[in-house]
């Protein structure tokens, strides 16, 4: 990576200060490594079913609030990495979350002009786009340095209200 520029230094670190004190993780949540190997069959089939030719590389099981998810890495046929999360219901695993991590430059305009609104001359190092099960998609926005929660969220759904700062982090 070139050597950041002292004004793309500050832009970074203002995100990271101005950040709202909201986003960080409510709950406690135990972790679990799976080997891809491990993973329930039925957990396989749902994964592989949203995304043929997938090849698992990874899995977490998580356990919060009487809720258990499964993480599940892996890469598409084109080479594209992507994360299901699903969660156990009453009829069985059920996919809730697809996340993928794209470039700022990607990431819809009017989630950029929120998140730019909030924080202005915002640059985050890394976008993860995660499409809810219902449409609705929550980009997580990261500063240097900070690679473990997000700076910055910001809720969008095309066709839907206009693109929202949370000031929660989102639940899965």
């Amino acid at each position: 990576m070139p050597p950041r520029s002292t004004f793309a230094r500050t832009l970074v670190l203002a995100l990271a200060l101005a950040a709202p004190a909201g986003i960080a993780a409510a709950y406690e949540t135990k972790i679990t490594a799976v080997a891809p190997a491990d993973l329930p069959p039925a957990v396989v089939k749902v994964v592989t079913a949203a995304a043929p030719g997938l090849k698992i590389t990874g899995a977490e099981l998580k356990e919060r609030e009487d809720r258990r998810y499964y993480d599940v890495e892996g890469v598409l046929p084109d080479g594209t990495e992507i994360e299901f999360d699903l969660l156990e219901t009453g009829k069985g695993w059920k996919i809730v979350e697809t996340q993928r991590d794209i470039a700022w430059s990607a990431t819809p305009q009017p989630v950029r002009d929120a998140a730019v609104k909030a924080v202005p001359n915002i640059a985050p190092v890394r976008v993860i786009e995660s499409t809810e099960d219902d449409g609705q998609v929550i980009y997580e926005l990261f500063a240097e340095g900070r690679p473990k929660e997000p700076a910055l969220e910001v809720s969008w759904k095309k066709g839907g209200p206009p693109a929202k700062v949370l000031t929660e982090a989102w639940p899965h």
